[in-house]
């Protein structure tokens, strides 16, 4: 794991905001990533003894403490003055694709049981203190192996354990990474599960790693050239190309010339009968052939049409 296959690949640096977005599209999404107390809570519960988090964190120990509540977002536990949350996304038997009009069900059954679990974020100064149940099926100390060997550029395989709306979780041995939604593929993706699912096997690529908030971030579709590079030479304008339609839409139809490349049919080019409706002609996965009428790499747009004779 600490090779470094992609070398000569260059890794753009993720900005400030980059885990910031995630983070909210975790939030947004059910999947908090963890849970802050208040003094009056802490009164209730006793103070919360820090040096003992930290030192599970930095150790990478297993604790079992015991489940006294939910939220939308996942799991309040407490113990041996101790206590967190665990997120959804980080509980080893909740499906992944529980609803949430079914999550509140699934999650009050976890009440009064006991977990194995590790810590995974220790934040004192935000009243931070976030565990996972996944993380707790490696070894104690694996964590801390993984991260003094991994780093950005490095190709990794692991298991895909969650996928959520904003991405999925691939667990690497010990540590689980996050393909962001914008990483699974360089076209345009409707839910990640379009591209992976719980169970699979994945080659991925690391592009940052977080080892002070146990977080790396991985990308699928940077493994594959971006097929936008060169799309002008290999489509130009007015030419006729197989594609397949992807979605329909209130404008038109959506339809892929590969993997990654996909473009517009706006109603105005679809030959429709006079009051004709689009779905009485296409419907997804058809194929069809369409003339190119744009190609703007800066934006990543196609403008197509299906009037081929024109």
């Amino acid at each position: 794991m600490g090779n470094n296959p992609y070398f000569d690949l260059e890794i753009p640096a993720q900005d400030e905001g980059w885990w910031a977005s995630v983070l909210e599209d975790e939030e947004s999404h059910g999947g908090v990533p963890g849970a802050r107390s208040t003094q009056s809570e802490d009164q209730d519960r006793g103070v919360l003894d820090w040096d003992r988090a930290m030192e599970l964190f930095t150790r990478d120990e297993i604790i079992v403490l015991a489940v006294t509540g939910f939220n939308r977002g996942g799991l309040l536990v407490e113990g041996d003055r101790l206590y967190g949350f665990v997120p959804c996304s980080h509980l080893v038997d909740l499906p992944a694709s529980t609803g949430l009009d079914l999550r509140d069900d699934c999650l009050s059954a976890y009440i009064d049981r006991k977990l194995q679990l590790k810590v995974i974020e220790c934040v004192p100064g935000e009243s931070r203190l976030v565990f996972s149940e996944r993380a707790a099926r490696a070894e104690a100390g694996k964590r801390t192996e993984i991260f003094n060997t991994l780093q950005p550029g490095d190709l990794v395989s692991g298991e895909v354990t969650n996928v959520t709306d904003f991405g999925g979780f691939v667990d690497l041995g010990g540590v689980e990474g996050l393909i962001h939604i914008s990483e699974l593929s360089w076209g345009r993706v409707a839910h990640p599960s379009q591209i992976i699912q719980v169970g699979q096997r994945v080659d991925v690529l690391v592009l940052d790693v977080a080892p002070e908030r146990c977080r790396v971030a991985l990308s699928l579709k940077r493994l594959f050239p971006n097929p936008w590079d060169s799309a002008e030479g290999r489509y130009p304008i007015d030419c006729v190309v197989p594609a397949e339609i992807t979605a329909l839409v209130p404008f038109g139809a959506f339809a892929r010339l590969e993997e990654g490349l996909e473009g517009l049919i706006h109603t105005s080019e679809i030959p429709l009968a006079p009051g004709g409706d689009i779905k009485d002609l296409l419907q997804s996965g058809q194929r069809v052939n369409v003339r190119v009428l744009q190609v703007d790499v800066s934006r990543q747009r196609l403008g197509l049409s299906m009037r081929v004779d024109d």
